[in-house]
């Protein structure tokens, strides 16, 4: 939906002394974003201005003012607009506006309402918007790296998906194998009169197994001499640099969780509630928080269940949940391993421990022991 471009009536300096008595409502736009002040006592409406969403003009606006809050919708530009504030000396709230249902679901949208919307929740209660703390500038741009790598990963996925559909409706197969080694083993398979149509597609897939192998020696690069916590990670089998590093990269601080269950939930892997009375339905996993890195982790789950992985507490716990055969039973295995794996990685390294793969059994046995 396009934005709103109603004019906005400018603030005039002269009028509002910038005394830090005020509360800001930022509404970030792609080219303009929209200010809103009101009185921080009073809640009157100061006044509201557009701003070009440039380093440049968000500088000279907000230096003229003394510190003060200012509430912002999280998005494309709120890390770096959050950052740049922050150096300014102001206290900046970053909003999830999709918890908000003022702003989500407000039916009299546009850019000049949700800007006062937002500083009106931040002059009230600041938990309101329910906040969220961005990652440091050079975190975001390692995770960047991440981020790339997977878009490739889903380019190839696509053409290789691509040709196989295209072979299978002349009536012939491709062989079975590693999507590193498809397009050697589709070139000598393909019949001749889709040569000239598919010939070129596997020197693309060819040329992204490529860029995605030299992205992960990167990572591992990154993760050795940048990260070196990820190594308490990669003690646990099936955990690789690029989980352990999504995981650090994404989490940066791990002091911002007080217990380590809370980390399930921070990737979305428990049970979403819509709990109200006696009525509490039985929903899907949350599935708030990092997709990528919530992927990896049940990626990972997946290699500890299968056939390759090896005997532990978490393989053995999942197994059991597994035990009735069912492909939902599997499914919730795999989701409950992921959980706990991402519990099991946050103790590691915030206590920097060895890991041990029977932890809890030893820990049963220990007590038997001593009683």
């Amino acid at each position: 939906m396009k934005k709103s471009t109603s004019k906005v009536v400018r603030i005039k300096r002269a009028v509002i002394v910038p005394t830090g008595d005020a509360v800001c409502g930022l509404d970030l736009g792609d080219e303009d974003s929209v200010v809103c002040l009101i009185d921080k006592a009073t809640g009157e409406k100061l006044g509201e201005a557009r701003v070009g969403t440039t380093r440049r003009e968000l500088t000279a606006f907000f230096s003229a003012y003394a510190p003060m809050r200012i509430a912002l919708e999280v998005g494309t530009h709120s890390p770096w607009v959050s950052r740049l504030l922050s150096a300014l000396g102001h206290e900046v709230i970053v909003a999830n506006a999709r918890k908000v249902r003022l702003i989500s679901q407000n039916r009299n949208k546009n850019d000049r309402i949700d800007a006062e919307v937002l500083a009106r929740l931040a002059r009230l209660d600041p938990n309101l918007l329910a906040p969220i703390q961005h990652r440091g500038a050079q975190a975001q741009a390692d995770l960047a790296v991440l981020r790339s790598r997977n878009a490739l990963v889903k380019a190839r996925t696509g053409l290789v998906n691509h040709v196989r559909g295209v072979v299978k409706a002349t009536g012939h197969r491709l062989p079975r194998t590693h999507t590193e080694a498809f397009a050697a083993r589709a070139r000598t398979s393909l019949p001749p009169e889709l040569m000239v149509a598919l010939a070129p597609v596997l020197e693309t897939i060819a040329s992204l197994s490529v860029t995605i192998q030299r992205y992960d020696e990167q990572l591992s690069t990154l993760a050795a001499e940048r990260y070196p916590e990820t190594a308490f990670l990669l003690q646990v089998p099936g955990v690789g640099p690029l989980t352990a590093t999504a995981f650090v990269l994404t989490i940066e601080d791990p002091a911002r969780f007080r217990k380590s269950r809370s980390v399930g939930a921070y990737f979305g892997l428990v049970r979403a509630r819509r709990q109200s009375g006696d009525h509490d339905p039985e929903l899907h996993i949350s599935k708030t928080g990092d997709p990528l890195t919530r992927r990896l982790l049940v990626s990972c789950a997946q290699h500890i269940l299968g056939r390759f992985g090896q005997d532990c507490d978490l393989r053995r716990y999942g197994l059991a949940l597994a035990a009735g055969g069912s492909r939902k039973a599997r499914k919730r295995a795999v989701v409950a391993v992921a959980r706990k794996l991402a519990v099991l990685l946050h103790r590691l390294w915030v206590d920097q421990a060895t890991y041990d793969p029977f932890h809890n059994l030893n820990r049963v046995a220990r007590a038997h022991h001593a009683a």
